[in-house]
């Protein structure tokens, strides 16, 4: 068994620290059920006529982001609902967006918003295994335990990377969801191997350097490949006494985890320095600009499901001037990926979905927390899962829609209701994975992936 070390993590509102690392060889692989695997992914590519070369980043905002400041604004509302921002005309009418998102309205021919969005959960942990593993299963502030495993450690296990070499599933600079690490990006039943490969490090950093990719101290390449060969012969007996499925399948998952340790492929995707500093400058330079293009040269190199963290959205007061450093940093990084994407030709390639775990009160409150009006700053919005929003882009999903709408004041879906199972099951249909795919649980018993395996069809 070989393990890379990933080094310490910082601390986190969970209060822990935790020591992570990358285990590569067979040791656990046998239990999340490899001839199931091999079985699964055969029967999807079936379905769903053949393998797909496209992947998915996924730009996390957690804490809650308001759909009434973004993407779904209500200039007509009472002052107290619509905000303290006006809409603007983007390039596709009636497609308005906020007026701090100019750079995003020159782009919207190229991603969709659903403003249906709903789980009715106000509810941080809740709001955020709904949004990432489609289960509601009870999980809650009061147990917060993950229950079922998120939608890109299932992408993981059915596709694994669309290149050798490479990680199937990244978190950048880590996955986490409500301070919990990883949180609800995690691979839960399917093992820890399916959690997200981490970056760890700020990518806007000059001295930027993945600590994943390099070997425990003392394990030099040679050493490395004088363990693998000897672990071929050892392979080797073996098969003469039990040739089945789930061999070979073991034989493919150490042959991709020796290549990523030792080939040039996974080094050269993670060095951000290659970049063009002119390219850099369009996404920001600041962690979250930096980070969406390390994913963008993730999933370029061939990286199946990408995620980036961007913490700090719970605004329960003091919105304007959270949403002030916040949103022209969202509207340059956005706008350059689709952007970018579409100059390299990979805009058909690669789905970009933007959300967070619910959604804002569309009624503002008084800005004291508690105390006298106006006292923590401007006033703010509170917790919402009766509404919010999810931006698709790219990846064959259709640009310039807005699907479904909520109320006058923003409150609940109006029209065309849409929930976490049928953005999962979206995705899954650009990825090519079958939305109703069924995985086996502890007990050996089937459990659907999603509940609700319909699409949003008018995007696809």
């Amino acid at each position: 068994m070989f393990r890379i070390d990933l080094g310490r993590t910082s601390h986190y509102c969970d209060g822990l620290n935790r020591r992570s690392f990358l285990q590569l060889g067979v040791a656990g692989m046998a239990a999340v059920g490899l001839p199931q695997l091999l079985r699964a992914r055969s029967e999807s590519a079936r379905s769903l006529g053949g393998k797909k070369n496209t992947r998915v980043i996924l730009i996390w905002l957690d804490g809650g982001p308001g759909h009434m400041d973004m993407y779904d604004m209500k200039p007509d509302a009472p002052a107290e609902y619509r905000g303290l921002w006006k809409p603007i005309r983007t390039k596709v009418p009636g497609f308005d967006i906020t007026e701090i998102y100019p750079k995003q309205a020159k782009v919207t021919d190229k991603f969709s918003v659903v403003r249906s969005l709903h789980h009715d959960t106000g509810d941080h942990y809740a709001g955020g295994h709904r949004m990432l593993t489609a289960k509601d299963l009870g999980v809650s502030g009061a147990n917060m335990g993950q229950k079922f495993p998120s939608i890109g450690a299932v992408v993981n296990r059915e596709l694994g990377a669309r290149q050798p070499g490479l990680p199937g599933y990244v978190g950048i600079p880590y996955g986490m969801s409500i301070g919990i690490r990883p949180g609800y990006f995690g691979g839960h039943m399917l093992g820890s191997q399916h959690n997200p490969f981490e970056t760890i490090h700020d990518a806007a950093s000059p001295a930027f350097k993945v600590p994943n990719l390099a070997l425990t101290a003392g394990t030099s390449i040679h050493q490395l490949e004088d363990r693998r060969s000897l672990s071929k012969r050892f392979d080797t007996m073996r098969k003469s006494l039990d040739d089945r499925p789930d061999t070979h399948a073991m034989d493919r998952f150490g042959e991709e985890a020796y290549e990523f340790v030792t080939g040039r492929d996974a080094r050269r995707a993670f060095d951000i320095s290659k970049e063009d500093p002119k390219l850099r400058d369009q996404y920001g330079r600041h962690p979250w600009g930096q980070s969406t293009l390390l994913a963008r040269r993730l999933a370029e190199a061939g990286c199946t499901f990408v995620t980036v963290h961007l913490g700090g959205w719970d605004h329960h007061w003091d919105l304007k001037k959270g949403y002030e450093n916040n949103l022209p940093i969202v509207d340059s990084l956005v706008s350059a990926l689709f952007t970018d994407l579409d100059d390299r030709g990979l805009l058909d390639e690669v789905l970009v979905v933007l959300c967070g775990e619910f959604g804002r009160t569309p009624k503002m409150n008084d800005g004291g927390n508690g105390g006298a009006p106006m006292s923590q700053g401007t006033p703010g919005r509170d917790h919402w899962g009766n509404a919010f929003f999810c931006l698709l882009g790219g990846g064959g999903v259709k640009g310039g829609i807005v699907v479904g709408s909520t109320n006058a004041k923003g409150e609940r879906p109006k029209d065309r209701p849409v929930t976490p199972c049928n953005i999962h099951a979206t995705i899954y249909e650009v990825l090519g994975v079958d939305p109703k795919l069924q995985l086996l649980d502890p007990s050996g018993r089937p459990v659907n992936v999603l509940d609700d395996p319909a699409p949003i069809r008018e995007l696809l």
